[in-house]
């Protein structure tokens, strides 16, 4: 169920303009970020940026199970997302530390 209510939460992001999609697009920004979702199957390249990232906007990264950030981010090929607003990033950061997120 936490599920639906994350993946809503991205979509209402996406379509506001207030979701960061991909390393590329991250990379060197240092405009205002509350935070980063990186899959859990992320290679060297995508920790470092996500890291140089944080350092820049001081945001909270969080590391999830590959096969829910498949769920709940539905864009091929995509490993890691920002979001840019406050008031979704602290419910996403709400669903995603509940035990019951499956």
């Amino acid at each position: 169920m936490q599920i639906q209510k994350i993946k809503g939460l991205i979509n209402i992001s996406n379509k506001a303009g207030y979701l960061i999609i991909g390393a590329d697009n991250l990379k060197g920004y240092k405009k205002k970020l509350y935070l980063i979702l990186r899959s859990s199957d992320s290679g060297k390249n995508l920790i470092k940026v996500s890291q140089e990232v944080q350092k820049n906007t001081n945001c909270i990264i969080e590391d999830v199970d590959c096969e829910i950030f498949k769920k709940i981010v539905v864009i091929d090929n995509c490993k890691i997302v920002g979001i840019k607003n406050k008031g979704i990033s602290e419910e996403v950061i709400k669903y995603i530390r509940s035990e019951d997120i499956v």
